[in-house]
């Protein structure tokens, strides 16, 4: 068993998960504290600075300077390792290993006869000397280069926790950040995974050009509008729903251009309603779900909720209705995997990012003394 705190921070560029778990990066995972915290708004603009060159590079020729982001992204996820360690009454030398996913700023999935293409900053080397503790980074590189999607990654966690709780299957796992993915899992076959479209993030954007927020807080924006049909399918019409999976996304393959000119509250309406629909389209290709659990920030949506339910036809239930910690789960899974790579499990599989061969993606950062 390995103490292993587990970093995420997401594309919405809100704040950093951290959680502390004990596992054998299999069927052993016991929960220890968890913090959040908040970006800043000055972190945040280096941050969205670091997304607005990585778009602007596009891989194409040399790769932006990003050291001011990645300063950011050691201290801040310095501090919070401190939290965790001090919240569990712990010390730097108790901790095996942290895992640290870093910032995605681009992605490009494999298209035919192309070699897909991730970049996510952060510096494990100076996280692991800031921190005293070795670290787990760069966990999606390998994949990709093995022909993958590089995402999405937590999906061998989800079916951790899912046989650990004896869950029944066909069991769907979604996750609602920035953008969708879903796990399923059905019996003894391998998990099959894939991004199902925008989640949050289009929503997001809408609200912050808008409004200046950076999320439909309650959903109550959306349950005051009308879904625009016209915009729906627009949205709709987007080729990435004609990709079978294996399939992924950058957070910003999707623009706000099939909203314009619509209400503020109509907008973001008819964007909680694309999200709900595509992620609806998505599971009823995989089957017949016995139960559909949720996790990521979307669970927090009421609005997006209900609309969920609606289009797929069965309640949809927030994870820690079977004791899982949704606000955490996506730290959690990178501790796990961390463990993992630190044994040379596989960390992705053919069924779950297409990559050719199951794969233990992450490098290790070992603290210079």
């Amino acid at each position: 068993m390995k103490r292993v705190i587990g970093l995420m921070s997401g594309t919405s560029l809100d704040g950093i998960d951290a959680a502390l778990i004990e596992t054998d990066g299999m069927a052993e995972i016991r929960f220890g504290p968890g913090e959040t915290v908040s970006y800043s708004a000055d972190d945040r603009a280096v941050l969205q600075a670091a997304v607005d060159a990585a778009l602007a590079w596009g891989f194409d020729g040399e790769a932006p300077d990003f050291a001011a982001a990645e300063a950011v992204l050691t201290a801040r996820h310095a501090e919070l390792v401190g939290k965790v360690v001090a919240a569990a009454g712990l010390s730097a030398k108790d901790i095996d290993l942290v895992g640290f996913h870093g910032q995605t700023v681009l992605h490009r999935a494999p298209k035919e006869g192309q070699m897909g293409r991730t970049c996510q900053i952060g510096d494990g080397q100076a996280l692991a000397d800031a921190i005293g503790i070795p670290v787990i980074h760069d966990f999606r590189s390998e994949d990709v280069a093995k022909g993958g999607q590089g995402a999405p990654l937590a999906t061998l966690y989800h079916a951790a926790l899912a046989a650990r709780g004896d869950l029944d299957s066909p069991l769907a796992v979604l996750n609602l950040g920035g953008v969708a993915n879903v796990t399923w899992l059905s019996g003894g076959d391998d998990p099959i995974a894939f991004d199902t479209g925008p989640a949050n993030g289009l929503i997001d954007s809408w609200c912050e050009r808008h409004t200046g927020q950076s999320y439909d807080e309650g959903g109550r924006l959306a349950a005051a509008g009308q879904v625009d049909k016209g915009a729906l399918d627009r949205l709709m019409d987007h080729p990435f729903f004609s990709l079978a999976p294996p399939k992924s996304l950058d957070r910003w393959d999707f623009t706000l251009a099939p909203v314009d000119g619509l209400s503020l509250e109509d907008g973001a309406a008819t964007l909680t309603s694309f999200t709900a629909n595509t992620v609806a389209d998505a599971i009823w290709k995989l089957g017949h779900p016995e139960r559909v659990l949720v996790t990521g920030g979307g669970r927090h949506n009421p609005t997006l909720m209900a609309m969920l339910q609606t289009a797929i036809g069965k309640p949809v239930e927030p994870v820690e209705t079977v004791g899982w910690r949704g606000d955490l789960i996506e730290a959690e899974a990178f501790a796990w995997l961390a463990a993992r790579v630190d044994q040379g499990l596989p960390t992705s599989l053919p069924s779950t990012t297409g990559v050719s061969m199951p794969v233990s993606g992450g490098r290790r950062a070992n603290p210079v003394a």
